[in-house]
């Protein structure tokens, strides 16, 4: 029986791991590190590996810092490790891109930032969490299609932050929404910065209809929900929010995949979790429909639209052909369950209606192909 490598590439040292920042559990930030969710993906696909007598050997590869990562990633190389998960920030993602060259299949499962999809793409690199874009337009489009106006941007400081509000203002432009202003709020030990927390006076204007927080960090909007001097609804980084996953969906073997997880893991699923188990469900997708190929095939079968995984959202997901992204709805979500799913009904495309959400072809800054 034939076995393929796969990696799960951390950072120990990745803040978004510590033990504080896990206990206050931010909705739509990790609830824990991606193995058991891979691990799940793997226990799913035993029936289909053993069909074409396959096997995946699974390795939790972590580097103590970003600065040790590339000796990490060159042992990997040389170890003729074929499938590279990569739960890593941007900066990480690129220097896996960097390392691996055509030799691996490398699935980016936790940083949504845009530019890893548009000019800093790579022909073996694919995308299985939602990306800043996606996002954005799912939760514009639910605003559209609600005819709630008129919102009020509250702006963190940070980079991520300027990331989101340009996420925000493509989806707005494109759907019609208006921005009544934006206000930059910090947490600060200062007393002379307590203002720009404050959050009845970063809203007290009245001309507005709803509040969007960008929150890229999660400490600040979580305070803000039922918080606001008027009475407006939150979206964003909380209150109403874009999610990749949540435990509560019920429809289309949701509870099942949620279920299981908790089972194996001891916590409820999130996005990233989510991302983690679909990225081996796809590896198993293509070694199924090719158990021979070479990583440069894997990326062209999956990225030429010719292999579909079942996520548990409905339609069967694919991955787009020119930035690798993969397709798949978004959910429109609170902390106790779903309340809507993009793309919302109504929503046209030329083609396929999931390409409503994020960056479409015609827009797409990647040139690179495998």
């Amino acid at each position: 029986m034939a076995t393929d490598k796969v990696a799960l590439i951390s950072l120990d040292d990745d803040p978004r791991y510590g033990a504080r920042r896990l206990e206050r559990a931010y909705p739509g930030h990790p609830g824990g590190r991606l193995l058991d969710a891979v691990q799940l993906g793997i226990d799913d696909a035993e029936v289909a590996l053993r069909g074409i007598r396959h096997g995946l050997a699974l390795q939790d590869a972590r580097a103590a810092s970003l600065e040790a990562l590339p000796g990490l990633l060159a042992q990997l190389k040389q170890d003729k490790v074929k499938f590279w998960l990569l739960d890593l920030p941007p900066e990480g993602v690129q220097l896996a891109v960097n390392a691996a060259g055509s030799s691996a299949l490398l699935l980016n499962l936790s940083a949504p930032h845009d530019e890893l999809r548009g000019a800093h793409c790579a022909a073996q690199l694919l995308h299985t969490l939602p990306s800043h874009a996606m996002l954005q337009d799912a939760l514009v489009q639910y605003l559209a299609a609600r005819s709630w106006q008129n919102a009020w941007v509250l702006q963190g400081p940070s980079s991520d932050d300027a990331l989101l509000l340009a996420a925000w203002n493509r989806a707005a432009k494109r759907y019609g929404i208006k921005t009544a202003g934006i206000r930059m709020f910090k947490l600060s030990g200062d007393p002379r910065e307590r203002d720009l927390a404050n959050t009845r006076l970063l809203t007290a204007d009245r001309q507005h209809g709803l509040v969007t927080v960008l929150d890229a960090d999660g400490e600040f909007a979580r305070t803000l929900p039922y918080a606001t001097q008027q009475p407006r609804p939150v979206v964003g980084s909380n209150g109403l929010m874009p999610l990749a996953w949540h435990p509560q969906w019920e429809r289309n073997g949701g509870p099942q995949v949620s279920r299981r997880f908790r089972k194996l893991a001891g916590r409820p699923m999130t996005g990233q979790d989510w991302s983690a188990w679909i990225a081996l469900r796809a590896v198993v997708a293509t070694l199924v429909e090719q158990p021979q190929a070479s990583a440069v095939g894997h990326a062209r079968a999956l990225r030429g639209g010719r292999i579909f995984v079942d996520g548990a959202k409905g339609p069967r997901l694919s991955f787009r052909a020119w930035d690798g992204q993969l397709r798949q709805p978004v959910f429109l979500a609170h902390g106790d369950g779903v309340v809507g799913l993009a793309p919302l009904d109504g929503v046209l495309h030329p083609t396929e209606v999931l390409d409503t959400l994020g960056i479409d072809q015609r827009e797409s800054a990647c040139k690179a192909a495998p």
